[in-house]
């Protein structure tokens, strides 16, 4: 049986290798900084063996936004692609099922719920008048492990109906299977999760999670999408930062406990990071098997993901935890440059220290920043465009007017949308991050979530210039094409995802200017 979860990307969106673990000689503690930040040689990780992963990341031409690696409840690793920050928060796309599940784990613990509880007792007024048997055998264990005996992935059904609400869509897909019978990958089921923790609280997962989770781990600024009846989207749409990540994928590696605090039982953690029904077929990292809401890996040990590579990896033989964001088109090859990298360079003692490598190191996560496009960066044409204005012919963005400032040490995109100027900044075959979190203005849809846009250009000829954006609290990117052809320009758009698949084309409209004498 297959997954479904390049068909959610369209629609939102080894073994065990045998290493002892050392005694529980240290503590872990969070710092006031958060994470505790200790050498990974006294880790009994080799600077060396994390130096070869970054070359590896570097030769597998894929494009990480961040890592961060603990062994012991200590960080010994992180780093981050410029124009990305370890401030940012980054859109956990499907790793937000996990937090999800996580959720489910402290109702249940609570009394509220049980797993074996069917899905449909909860919501009476938006049942089909006759269920099918199928769907009234379906239980909340259904969908924490993707056995709801759907056929395929519900939640293109339920965003294909915006008049109605989520849960009354999901309830009226036919259920082809009998529950637990068949296993898809389906993120309408992590929806319902959510939905069936509103009905029980009255709260939303963010809210549920925040006194529980949220707070005892120090996990702050985060935000989660929410559907059009103002639950969590649950399946996809939280934003962390990286370390709360790794938090989050600590708190699991200590089953459940927090600074010697049982929140989470551990009966509940084991089940939900256990192989509780086959999943893909073949020999990958998707068919070792699915838990509630977490993948098993091929090494042995499990993981919370998400698409285009946002991975939670908990190594518990190893007692160490793996975090990577990135924007990623080959996930296994991912996975794999970790596996052939990182586990490796983990050993079941203290290692002597190495000055020399560790320098290396640091030197290398220091200057870690994802590739500009290059032509040149100056053009004679600048001086005879900069600062001027262009009318744009009608278009689906709203746009009236653009202009460019290029100037000799940086430029500036200007838009005006009828209601003054809005700009973005970008620098001459560098990144530069404008502060302020906005919308994309070439999106024509109402929900885009803001970000900072981090943006660099480059002259590809004399009159084309290159913009590239990269939105930092996202995860994708837009290229834009601006040709100037005496008093007219034109502006072509091409997403990352456009750009990077066969099958997503981007289907927006060119933008024509006229300059304004």
């Amino acid at each position: 049986m297959t997954t479904t979860r390049r068909d959610f990307i369209k629609t939102t969106g080894l073994g065990s290798i045998g290493l002892s673990i050392l005694p529980p000689f240290y503590s872990f503690a969070e710092t006031p900084q958060g994470l505790p930040r200790k050498s990974p040689e006294s880790q009994g990780i080799s600077s060396e063996g994390i130096r070869n992963f970054l070359k590896a990341i570097k030769e597998s031409g894929l494009e990480w936004h961040s890592f961060m690696l603990l062994r012991h409840g200590n960080v010994v690793a992180e780093g981050w692609w410029k124009p990305f920050a370890a401030q940012n928060k980054h859109t956990l796309y499907s790793l937000s099922k996990s937090f999800t599940s996580t959720a489910i784990g402290f109702l249940v613990n609570e009394g509220k719920v049980s797993v074996e509880d069917q899905v449909i007792k909860f919501f009476p007024d938006e049942t089909p008048t006759s269920p099918s048997e199928n769907l009234k055998a379906m239980k909340i264990k259904h969908l924490l492990t993707m056995n709801t005996g759907h056929h395929t992935d519900s939640m293109p059904d339920i965003r294909a109906k915006p008049e109605q609400s989520w849960v009354k869509s999901f309830l009226e897909k036919p259920v082809e299977h009998e529950p637990s019978t068949f296993f898809m990958y389906n993120t309408g089921a992590t929806y319902m999760l959510g939905a069936v923790l509103h009905k029980v609280t009255g709260q939303t997962l963010e809210e549920y999670l925040q006194p529980r989770l949220f707070a005892p781990l120090n996990i702050t600024g985060y935000d989660w999408e929410k559907s059009p009846q103002g639950l969590n989207t649950a399946g996809y749409g939280l934003r962390v930062s990286t370390e709360d990540i790794a938090k989050f994928g600590q708190f699991y590696l200590l089953k459940g406990k927090w600074k010697g605090k049982q929140l989470l039982p551990e009966s509940w953690v084991e089940t939900a990071t256990s192989k509780q029904t086959t999943s893909q077929a073949g020999d990958n990292d998707w068919s070792q098997g699915y838990g509630y809401q977490f993948w098993r890996c091929k090494p042995g040990f499990y993981r919370g993901d998400g698409a285009y590579g946002q991975f939670c990896m908990v190594m518990p033989e190893q007692d160490a935890v793996l975090v990577m964001t990135s924007e990623s088109w080959n996930l296994q090859k991912s996975m794999d440059t970790a596996y052939q990298t990182i586990l490796p360079a983990i050993k079941n003692t203290s290692l002597a220290e190495n000055p020399a490598e560790l320098s290396a190191l640091k030197k290398e996560l220091s200057e870690l920043s994802l590739s500009v496009p290059k032509g040149s960066i100056k053009s004679s044409l600048m001086s005879k465009y900069s600062d001027k204005i262009f009318n744009v012919d009608k278009n689906a963005f709203g746009i009236t007017q653009v202009g460019f400032g290029l100037f000799a040490d940086a430029g500036v995109l200007r838009l005006n949308f009828g209601k003054g100027i809005e700009k973005i900044g970008f620098g001459w075959e560098k990144w530069k991050v404008n502060p302020a979190k906005q919308k994309n203005p070439f999106s024509a849809n109402p929900i885009v979530i803001p970000s900072r846009i981090a943006s660099t250009a480059t002259w590809l000829n004399d009159n084309t210039l290159q913009i590239n954006f990269k939105f930092v609290d996202q995860i994708h990117g837009d290229k834009l094409t601006v040709i100037f052809d005496d008093n007219k320009v034109s502006i072509s758009l091409l997403s990352s995802v456009a750009e990077n698949t066969k099958n997503n084309p981007d289907k927006r409209e060119k933008l024509v200017g006229t300059l304004i004498a």
